[in-house]
């Protein structure tokens, strides 16, 4: 574990300086596709009355008639439940949010799994494309500074399958992100900078047991 942590804080530092430097750092990070009509819109979960405006875009835009969300962890929500405490997950408000924007009810499906991180959101939506048919394109709607983190988890999340889907990403305008200018805001450059290191983990640790389907 001790090794691990030395590794991946030398390749942070040597990102931090490098990213520093570089301009097109805040750039790289955006993976914009042109709309197409995908399958199925898979929501990553986060910031999700941003992502839920987006959804509710692309919905009238007919880019796709299906919408996915991974049940989000809300650390001791059972626990509150347990005790009888009524909780309403951030998962559910999105879908509520969805169908007063006109999204039909039936058009968008929970998948469970209580996940705590975008690696997870990959391997519940992986798993659950196992047990179906008929998914050739996905769309990912996520920030725009994650977008190609999340690329690249689902690409690896989806290797094992034996017809692994065609994967776009579309950037969500309602956040603010300064890509081209990046170092010159304090949030976009803690966004900027938590994206490498997260990309560093990914390349190091969880790219392999994703593409294992660990």
């Amino acid at each position: 574990m001790k090794r691990r942590i030395y590794i991946l804080g030398a390749v942070l530092l040597f990102l931090v300086l490098a990213v520093g430097s570089c301009r097109k750092a805040g750039s790289w990070l955006v993976k914009a596709d042109k709309p197409v009509h995908a399958d199925v819109m898979v929501m990553l979960m986060g910031s999700f009355s941003d992502r839920v405006l987006q959804i509710a875009d692309l919905y009238s835009e007919k880019v796709s008639g299906q919408v996915w969300i991974v049940e989000e962890a809300m650390g001791s929500n059972r626990e509150l439940e347990e005790r009888g405490v009524q909780i309403i997950s951030n998962s559910t408000q999105a879908r509520t949010a969805m169908i007063s924007l006109g999204i039909p009810a039936d058009s968008i499906l929970i998948l469970p799994g209580d996940a705590t991180s975008s690696k997870m959101e990959a391997e519940i939506v992986r798993d659950y494309l196992r047990r179906q048919t008929g998914i050739d394109t996905i769309l990912l709607v996520t920030s725009a500074a994650h977008t190609r983190r999340a690329f690249k988890l689902f690409a690896a999340a989806c290797h094992p399958l034996d017809e692994s889907p065609a994967l776009f990403c579309s950037p969500n305008p309602y956040t603010k992100y300064y890509a081209e200018r990046w170092w010159r805001s304090k949030n976009d450059i803690q966004k900027v900078v938590m994206e490498y290191m997260k990309l560093t983990n990914f390349v190091l640790f969880e790219k392999r047991a994703l593409r294992r389907g660990d």
